[in-house]
């Protein structure tokens, strides 16, 4: 007998713990298959996320570096998904043998959801390692709300620069280290100084040669998902454009700014970005659910968690097998993600059903990323591209499976209105303290008030 949330007979409930890609799209798709059985309250679905959004994380770069505007790399959770219930709460504990899961809301006491199905699709987090002053003095860019920050910050250093003689202040402030070599690390160093080389154009004092940007990546190769030739390719372009591409180089201190390498470097940098890797969202651990030696959640080639009935994953907090590579395991990258959540509904689909669950199967296709404006790289089905027809590859590709066709247009015009008007580079780093200026106020408002020396009337 099912176990709906209330606890009671009735409805299947369907609980997805994340509302990314896999969940997202997990939920779309059951909204799909199971129209009617939605409608007539035959069967339920909950989606429980931190946020009542999903993040094309793909676009973060391109946000960073205010090609495409922060609102419109995000879906509303509720707009997309009438038919599904939206909670924006974390998920502390799940038990699964008793198909129950705890959820902290934004504000009130924790709540207990029970639930027939579950979906893990919690994602990853950042993957810090204990880097004296990392957490301190570093940041990702994972999120909308990194992306807007790092923006903001990186224009906030060149104002710092350009408003003072420091010699020292100076160079700090316009030193900017990326750690990480991956699709993340490269995409977002690129981007970032293309924009930060717009914005000195309106300045007097700091010029582009002034910049110093450096990409630290541990391997002996960046970009490894397109290919070596195209990895050194790209490591060329970056050089080129300034850019010091340091391999084989690990970050051993960021204490109070000063950035130690291991190859006996020290300087100080205003910037500490980290992108050099992810691991399994906490969520997953808080519960009954079987892990392996890294973190993820167990799961099999049919998207179900390894030993438990009723219970499905995917994504990057998820070990899938990839039937088209023996002994290996799906990469944790949105190509999958998107794909493996169709699979994923259709099983459920297909276990509410009665009948036999298919297994997932995808071989990689490829990979693409930017490289700032009109430049990219890409090695799609054997094909290798560089330059501005990569580019255009990247943001055609993107174009298309950013979720919605309201996001879609949005995205679009936000292109379109880059080829006919300058890019902002305006520093809106005040947003982060919006009461700043309000408390200053009201503590020049406490202040005792000088006596008035002028005599009365």
């Amino acid at each position: 007998m099912a176990r709906t949330a209330e606890g009671t007979p009735g409805a299947p409930h369907i609980l997805i713990v994340g509302g990314g890609y896999v969940g997202m799209y997990t939920a779309l798709r059951l909204q799909k298959k199971l129209r009617k059985e939605l409608k007539r309250g035959e069967v339920k679905v909950t989606v429980v996320d931190p946020n009542s959004y999903m993040t094309y994380q793909p676009f973060l770069p391109e946000a960073a570096a205010g090609n495409i505007s922060p609102r419109h790399v995000v879906v509303p959770l509720r707009r997309v998904l009438p038919r599904c219930t939206v909670r924006k709460a974390r998920v502390t504990e799940l038990n699964h043998d008793e198909g129950w899961a705890i959820v902290q809301p934004l504000a009130g006491p924790p709540e207990r959801i029970s639930y027939d199905y579950l979906v893990m699709a919690a994602g990853a987090v950042p993957r810090l390692l204990p880097i004296p002053g990392l957490a301190e003095n570093g940041i990702s860019l994972k999120t909308v709300g990194e992306a807007i920050h790092l923006r903001n910050h990186v224009l906030e250093q060149l104002e710092i620069a350009e408003s003072t003689d420091d010699v020292d202040l100076r160079r700090k402030a316009l030193t900017f280290v990326f750690v990480g070599g991956g699709f993340a690390g490269v995409e977002a160093i690129a981007e970032l100084e293309d924009m930060t080389r717009d914005a000195t154009k309106y300045m007097r004092k700091v010029t582009p040669q002034d910049l110093r940007f450096m990409l630290v990546e541990a391997a002996d190769r960046i970009l490894p998902e397109v290919g070596p030739d195209m990895g050194k390719w790209t490591a060329e372009q970056l050089r080129g454009r300034g850019i010091d591409v340091k391999m084989k180089t690990f970050l051993q201190s960021a204490v109070d700014g000063q950035i130690e390498l291991s190859d006996g470097s020290g300087f100080q940098a205003g910037t500490l970005v980290w992108n050099a890797g992810v691991k399994p969202s906490p969520v997953v651990r808080h519960g009954d659910l079987p892990v392996d030696e890294r973190g993820r959640v167990k799961g099999t080639e049919y998207l179900t968690i390894e030993g438990l009935v009723r219970a499905f994953t995917a994504g990057d907090n998820a070990a899938i097998p990839d039937l088209t590579q023996d002994g290996m395991f799906c990469p944790p990258n949105a190509q999958h993600a998107v794909r493996q959540s169709k699979v994923l509904a259709d099983n459920i689909v297909r276990s509410l059903r009665g009948k036999s669950l298919k297994p997932y199967v995808h071989g990689n296709v490829g990979a693409v990323a930017g490289l700032g404006l009109h430049k990219g790289v890409a090695q799609t089905y054997g094909f290798k591209v560089k330059g501005w027809p990569a580019w255009f590859m990247h943001r055609s590709y993107h174009g298309a499976k950013v979720p919605t066709f309201n996001r879609k247009l949005r995205v679009l015009a936000d292109w379109t209105l880059a080829l006919f008007l300058k890019r902002e580079t305006v520093s809106l780093a005040t947003v982060e303290q919006p009461r700043a200026d309000f408390e200053l106020a009201a503590l020049d408002d406490a202040r005792p008030k000088a006596k008035s020396s002028e005599p009365a009337a």
